[in-house]
């Protein structure tokens, strides 16, 4: 048979032309996991649940994962990056594993993970992986400004540490139950809340939304974004750290403590819910 797999085969019937008999189907169901190689960045695009067919299992998609990247050796470069693509699909930490390995064996290294699933995320994002977390509701909501569909995009919330090289993306509020340190990065649309010591970057409001938020118990960041607005720690840090809150005002980003949140009349007006928020 010719390499491009003709779907029918030919046989001469009695008046000596071709009738065709169909091939039988393969009993594993089509599955559709693509790989692109982008400047040198390896994208792993898994099919969607729509696209998956309801008779598929985990190991359908194990399997074809394999064969594609045995077939595609020879089109990347050893020890690429790869930019694993999963759409609304749920992934747990034992399936990212096993897609991290089955790409080690290829000489590719898991660096992100895209997602529209929160428990994906947290799952990525608690295995080490940088994460990007979409929001599932933004095409249903085209016209929506940003700072609108922040409020309506369930916050991502993490109980870990953000190490040094790791990149946490959402559309939505992000609420990090644990330290970011120097190197780690969080990049929200909504608000940025760590309950522990914020040491690298954070940028909240992203990426043009100034009415938003940066909270931490310890105030200690490489960097504070929100918005378009820039701010650094101070060289010398203070004597005693305390919760404290970045926020906008027309002068620039301003920190204030948070016991002193009643007493701040615009800082006050962000936090209120429904003040000051929407237009």
């Amino acid at each position: 048979m010719n390499a491009d797999f003709s779907s029918t085969l030919s046989i001469l019937n009695a008046q000596g032309k071709t009738d065709p008999i169909p091939v039988t189907p393969s009993a594993q169901p089509k599955l559709q996991i693509r790989l692109k190689n982008e400047d040198g960045v390896v994208k792993l695009i898994l099919p969607t649940e729509a696209e998956t067919p309801a008779s598929a299992s985990w190991n359908d998609l194990w399997e074809q994962l394999q064969q594609r990247l045995q077939a595609g050796k020879r089109f990347w470069q050893p020890l690429s990056i790869v930019h694993l693509i999963a759409h609304d699909r749920l992934l747990d930490a034992r399936q990212l594993q096993g897609i991290s390995d089955a790409l080690a064996d290829v000489a590719l290294q898991l660096q992100l993970v895209s997602t529209t699933r929160r428990q994906t995320a947290v799952a990525a994002a608690t295995a080490g992986y940088c994460v990007t977390q979409q929001s599932a509701i933004a095409p249903l909501l085209p016209t929506a400004t940003e700072d609108k569909l922040a409020q309506l995009v369930e916050p991502l919330y993490l109980q870990m540490t953000v190490r040094s090289g790791m990149d946490i993306r959402h559309e939505g509020t992000v609420i990090i139950m644990g330290d970011v340190n120097p190197g780690g990065e969080i990049f929200a649309a909504g608000d940025i809340i760590v309950w522990g010591r914020l040491r690298g970057i954070a940028h909240a409001g992203y990426p043009n939304n100034p009415q938003c938020l940066i909270m931490a118990l310890q105030m200690e960041p490489t960097q504070l974004r929100i918005a378009d607005r820039v701010a650094r720690a101070p060289e010398t840090p203070p004597p005693q750290f305390e919760p404290e809150i970045a926020y906008v005002t027309p002068q620039g980003i301003r920190i204030a403590r948070a016991i002193d949140l009643k007493t701040t009349p615009y800082l006050r007006e962000l936090a209120l819910p429904g003040a000051g928020r929407i237009d």
